[in-house]
Formats: structure tokens, sequence, C-alpha cells
């Protein structure tokens, strides 16, 4: 049997102190591939317009309830994280905000404005009747 050669080991987690740059990183591809899912949501609601008032029914009803609010509004916040984190990263493809306080900053906005934004969304919906 051949000795054993020690080759050098790639860093691993434990080498590494969690950011939060480093967190919302995963988060941003959790919440794209919730959005996945999400759309399944779009396409029930279309198939559900297009099959008549019942089916609209049904899907309203399971809208209305308080898991298909919770789902609906984790779907918005995922949305709106998604997007301005996809932002966040656009402005570091334009090589921008590679400061350690910049892009704290920067971090800090996408998860801040996507909860303060799900919110102002969700109260301009009701304070408008669309949710009853």
């Amino acid at each position: 049997m051949p000795a054993r050669i020690d080759r050098p080991l790639s860093p691993h987690l434990q080498t590494y102190r969690m950011t939060l740059t480093m967190a919302l990183s995963v988060v941003h591809r959790a919440t794209g591939l919730a959005l996945y899912a999400g759309t399944l949501l779009l396409v029930w609601w279309l198939i559900a317009a297009a099959s008549g008032p019942a089916a609209y029914a049904q899907l309203q009803a399971f809208a209305g309830s308080w898991i298909g609010r919770l789902i609906l509004f984790g779907y918005t916040w995922a949305l709106v994280f998604h997007l301005l984190s996809g932002i966040r990263y656009l402005i570091w493809d334009l090589t921008y905000g590679f400061e350690a306080r910049e892009r704290e900053w920067l971090t800090r906005a996408a998860l801040i404005g996507s909860i303060v934004l799900t919110i102002l969304l969700w109260v301009l919906v009701f304070a408008m009747g669309g949710g009853r």
C-alpha cells in the first residue's frame, strides 16, 4: 500500500467566523428556491381564475385562511428580499461597496429594507381593502 500523502486541506466553515453577509448570501439562495415554489401559487391563481367562480372561491378560501396568509406573507418577503439582495449583488458586480463598512451597510439595508417594505406593502393592501 502506498504511503499516504499529506495534502493541504481546504478551509472549512469552522475556519471562518459566520458574518451577516455570509448568512444573507445563503438566505438569498434560499429565497430564490422559495420563489420557485411560490410560483406554483401564481399558477394556481391563474388556473382558478380561468376555471370559474367555484375554483376561484376555493383559492380565495385558502388564501384568506391563516396558513394561506402566512404563506403569502412569506412569499412577499422572499420576493422583496431577493430583489433587494439582487440589487446588492448588482452593486458589487459594478465593483462598488466592497469596503467593510459599505458591505455591512448594504447587507443590513437589504435585510431591514425587505422587512420594512413587506410590512408596508401588506399594510397598504389591507388599507385599500384588499385583505378584508
